[in-house]
């Protein structure tokens, strides 16, 4: 599939923001966050530019941005309009959460459910997000258990990184959520690599003759394709990537999107002041670094069936 820079950046930008939203909207209300109006008011500001600047992004991958408002009039069938809808729903009791924390000072009672309700909404929103390429039957690396596990580890491992950097201008040392952040980027690799081993040795059902019904009459091969030139199809659905640079990619992505969050979050633990806002710094920028490329691999090593009508063996 073709991997558009707007869709890498609404994934990875989106995943951040209402993970981010979730983490806060469980962890304040509870006390296992700095209680301070103004750390309220940069955790959750970070939370919806990153939720919002993603989603914004969505829109310019859309042929026709001006009818995107006609995706949440399909929210019965539609993983794409359950998403668009339960991120506008997130966004409200965030207000409420973030108005009485911020400038009434309030994070129980009414606030502190409404940041609960923002918190699984944010969960919900982020699990639609995976769904909307987990359902789709057609694409191989995509339709399957290790996708919607795989966005809900990556975009916690993004939103703790996160929150560890920016609570470290208010706590001197953040040593249990450095160790928890350690934790889950540890299971965010893990997920990923199975899904990296599932879709190099697995392949759809679907073959050249299963495609063309013609599946009892031998082996069967194409002799022409449908069209003679690049056609939407081919451009969306037929992007196709070197396997040596894709394995050089997921190299530079275990590396900066794993290797170095895991160690910079480690180091963090019990590094205090200036030199652990650094680090926790460095494990951000790299896991951002290294998140942008296992996304754009997500895209760009999915297969639509629609290829075997163009030359593909299998998909």
């Amino acid at each position: 599939m073709y991997p558009a820079l707007s869709i890498v950046f609404f994934t990875t930008a989106s995943g951040a923001g209402f993970s981010l939203l979730l983490l806060v909207g469980i962890g304040a209300p509870l006390g296992l966050l700095p209680q301070s109006g103004w750390f309220g008011f940069v955790a959750l500001v970070v939370a919806i530019a990153l939720a919002g600047a993603g989603l914004g992004s969505s829109v310019f991958h859309l042929g026709r941005p001006e009818r995107a408002w006609r995706a949440f009039s399909q929210w019965r069938s539609s993983w794409l309009s359950r998403e668009g809808v339960l991120a506008l729903l997130t966004f409200l009791p965030t207000s409420i959460f973030g108005v009485g924390w911020v400038f009434f000072g309030a994070i129980r009672g009414f606030i502190g459910l409404c940041g609960v309700i923002a918190a699984v909404l944010a969960a919900g929103t982020i699990y639609c997000t995976g769904m909307i390429y987990a359902s789709l039957k057609p694409v191989h690396q995509w339709h399957n258990g290790w996708v919607v596990p795989g966005y809900f580890a990556l975009g916690l491992m993004s939103g703790l990184l996160t929150l560890g950097f920016i609570i470290r201008f208010w706590v001197l040392r953040a040593t249990g959520l450095a160790l928890f952040t350690v934790a889950m980027v540890m299971i965010a690799w893990w997920i990923k690599e199975r899904y990296w081993l599932f879709v190099d040795t697995t392949s759809a059902r679907s073959t050249v003759a299963s495609a063309t019904a013609l599946g009892s009459r031998g082996r069967v091969r194409t002799l022409e394709t449908p069209h003679t030139q690049e056609n939407y199809l081919l451009k969306e659905m037929g992007f196709k990537i070197a396997r040596k640079h894709a394995r050089r990619l997921r190299q530079i992505a275990r590396l900066a999107g794993f290797v170095v969050p895991a160690l910079g979050s480690l180091a963090a633990a019990i590094a205090a002041g200036a030199p652990g806002i650094v680090l926790a710094g460095i494990a951000l920028a790299s896991a951002a670094l290294g998140l942008i490329i296992e996304r754009w691999l997500f895209f760009a090593e999915a297969k639509h069936t629609v290829s075997l009508y163009y030359g593909a063996d299998a998909v």
